[in-house]
């Protein structure tokens, strides 16, 4: 009835305006017919609209920030100077000088056997070795006056020469009756008795503490994406602690057994750090300093691709986006956001493409 009344009235002021051309008329009056239906159709629209209820959602504007990508491994810690001292001949235990816990010092005697005979023979090698050089020193007099032959001055030479050789062997002997320490460091385990028999198999555990390391094996599939010097993430459950470093060291070869290859990472001196204990590496693949990254929660799946909804003038507005890696619930978007736009980040299940929207949340 309006549009008939509009109509109507358009008509009536046209015939007061005088005569026109027929066509001419009808097509004034149909271009203004059509003018009055698009404003009509404009303000049903407006009011309809208002009449839709929204839905509440929250956003977050986007900004360009780093995004890194690890790769998490298990590992161990272990002391860069760990070692094992042993005796290196079989014997019986006659003085102990440490105990576990002590401090010592790089070629400290730490145990010693019985090398008693071993030193009686040493004595009679040495009384024969001073007796053998007071006859070279005479020979060698005599001979420097030409008196005597040069055979005789030789031989004194090479008996002098060899018996002392023969004394130097026995004190060589005599050296692996002691067990020595071959670092600086702690005595973490021993247990040695005095008068106990022992051979090679019988050890004392040597370990420098203040230089700890951290040893894991990483798959194959990381063989081109890790190597010497990369960041890496260390964080110790039991201490708790965690520290950032670089690979000291990333092997070149596969294990064919298990697949995988050895890294280390050297540790500054710690507290509360202990060999053995259980560490895990994140070491840094893949960084991107300019990266639109967005909550994981937020992408949506269809057929067509991944997609999110942007907040545009309070109506949803469906965008499609290429994802790139994932890591701790964040995604790195390749392309189809760009920093200031407003991700719908909770509510997007419930609303789809053009839905009204009110923005109850707003961060970054």
């Amino acid at each position: 009835m309006k549009k008939i009344f509009i109509l109507s009235a358009v008509v009536f002021l046209a015939a007061c305006g005088g005569k026109k051309d027929p066509k001419t008329e009808l097509a004034d009056l149909k271009k203004q017919q059509a003018d009055i239906n698009a404003k009509i159709t404009a303000l049903q629209a407006t009011v309809g609209a208002d009449s839709v209820k929204s839905t509440d959602v929250s956003v977050a504007v986007l900004k360009a920030g780093t995004f890194t990508n690890y790769v998490q491994i298990q590992g161990k810690i272990d002391a860069q100077d760990n070692v094992m001292a042993f005796a290196q001949v079989p014997g019986t235990i006659t003085a102990i000088n440490v105990k576990p816990g002590d401090h010592v010092s790089k070629g400290q005697v730490l145990v010693q056997l019985d090398a008693s005979v071993l030193k009686q023979n040493i004595a009679a090698a040495q009384t024969k070795a001073d007796l053998s050089k007071v006859v070279y020193q005479r020979q060698k007099n005599l001979w420097d006056q030409k008196i005597g032959t040069e055979v005789a001055f030789l031989t004194a030479k090479a008996t002098m020469e060899g018996d002392q050789k023969q004394v130097d062997v026995l004190r060589q002997q005599a050296d692996q009756y002691r067990i020595i320490s071959p670092i600086t460091g702690t005595v973490d385990q021993m247990d040695l008795k005095l008068g106990q028999s022992i051979s090679a198999a019988n050890s004392i555990r040597i370990v420098n503490a203040d230089n700890l390391k951290v040893k894991a094996d990483v798959p194959e599939s990381y063989g081109s994406q890790i190597n010497t010097g990369d960041v890496v993430k260390v964080l110790v459950p039991d201490a708790p602690d965690s520290l950032n470093a670089k690979l000291s060291f990333a092997a070149k070869v596969i294990d064919p057994t298990s697949r995988s290859f050895a890294v280390e990472v050297k540790l500054p001196q710690r507290k509360g750090i202990r060999p053995n204990m259980t560490a895990i590496l994140k070491i840094v693949n893949y960084q991107n300093s300019k990266a639109i990254s967005i909550p994981v929660k937020a992408i949506q799946k269809s057929e067509a691709g991944d997609y999110v909804y942007v907040a545009v003038n309070g109506i949803a507005k469906r965008t499609n986006v290429k994802a790139g890696a994932t890591y701790g619930g964040i995604t790195e978007i390749l392309s189809g956001l760009k920093e200031g736009d407003q991700l719908v980040t909770d509510g997007a299940s419930d609303i789809e493409d053009g839905s009204k929207i009110k923005i109850v949340k707003s961060g970054n």
